[in-house]
């Protein structure tokens, strides 16, 4: 008989596509093995006619599908890593990140072909907090108006309700097969990605043998670029209630950080690049962090 591992994710479209790709990928390795999936609704897809920011935040599409994990209801649970708090709860853990997706954001428009072309007044939709504050930051006579939403949904959105443009993240537009609506991938210095984005993550309970059956999927730069998110993001604190991306790049050993911290008005906005040896990672943080409380957006004791 085959060995059974039930995957918990939530119903939307793109968290089903997202673990597709993982069973695909397990299955590749252990053919033997059976991979079911369990879809779980959440708080966050119950709620759609308002800015998360103002619900409760990340933990709104995890909740749910956590406990089910900690009662064994699960044997694994599939996330886009940008979801996850940097807090886990007590007895879970990260487990595996698939190798990550660019994690820019695109411009997506049937008026423009590049979000410089906005010269006059423009309405772009997003509910990211994050987002807002770049593009104000960008272009102030831009009108951002709050816009959730499955992918497809903020796509028809844009005629529904009379939008110039939107932005969305460009790994989950490609895993939905929607890239040809993309107008722009947007430059690390117009737009700063939220910490974690493009990345699909496995949660599983600590020191559960999972853990080993996750090994071969597991892509290690990806994994390590999301964990130095994620600690600077849980030094920074705040969640979607504050407008900050956070992006870190392996190569060649060479780890790149790019920070922007704001508020929803655009201003005043960090912006911080730091690059150096993947062994200085700690230093590079610390680094990110005196900007930050330089402009006394942070408490010098976290830096």
């Amino acid at each position: 008989m085959k060995k059974r591992w039930i995957i918990g994710t939530r119903g939307s479209k793109l968290a089903l596509k997202q673990t597709e790709i993982v069973v695909k990928n397990l299955e590749y390795f252990y053919p033997d093995n059976q991979f079911l999936i369990k879809t779980i609704k959440t708080t966050g897809d119950i709620i759609w006619d308002t800015p998360l920011h103002l619900i409760g935040g990340k933990g709104l599409f995890v909740t749910e599908i956590e406990e089910k994990l900690l009662n064994k209801e699960i044997d694994m649970a599939v996330h886009s890593m940008k979801d996850l708090p940097t807090e886990l709860k007590e007895g879970l853990a990260i487990g595996a990140v698939l190798k990550r997706e660019d994690s820019r954001d695109v411009f997506i428009s049937f008026t423009y072909d590049s979000i410089k072309d906005i010269k006059h007044e423009a309405r772009i939709g997003t509910s990211s907090l994050r987002r807002k504050a770049q593009i104000l930051h960008y272009n102030s006579k831009i009108e951002v108006v709050p816009l959730r939403g499955n992918v497809d949904t903020r796509i028809k959105k844009i005629k529904t309700q009379s939008l110039d443009g939107i932005i969305l993240a460009y790994a989950g537009v490609k895993r939905m097969g929607l890239e040809g609506y993309i107008k722009e991938i947007l430059p690390l210095d117009v737009m700063i990605p939220s910490s974690g984005q493009g990345a699909i993550g496995i949660e599983i309970r600590n020191k559960d043998e999972v853990f080993d059956l996750l090994k071969p999927i597991n892509h290690e730069n990806s994994f390590y670029e999301v964990s130095i998110e994620r600690k600077l993001q849980s030094k920074i604190g705040g969640g979607c209630h504050v407008p900050l991306g956070i992006n870190a790049t392996l190569s060649d050993e060479i780890l790149t950080i790019n920070v922007a911290l704001g508020n929803e008005g655009g201003k005043p906005l960090i912006k911080e690049k730091q690059m150096g040896n993947k062994e200085n990672a700690d230093e590079l943080i610390s680094n990110v962090l005196k900007k930050i409380v330089s402009f006394g957006h942070l408490n010098s004791e976290f830096a």
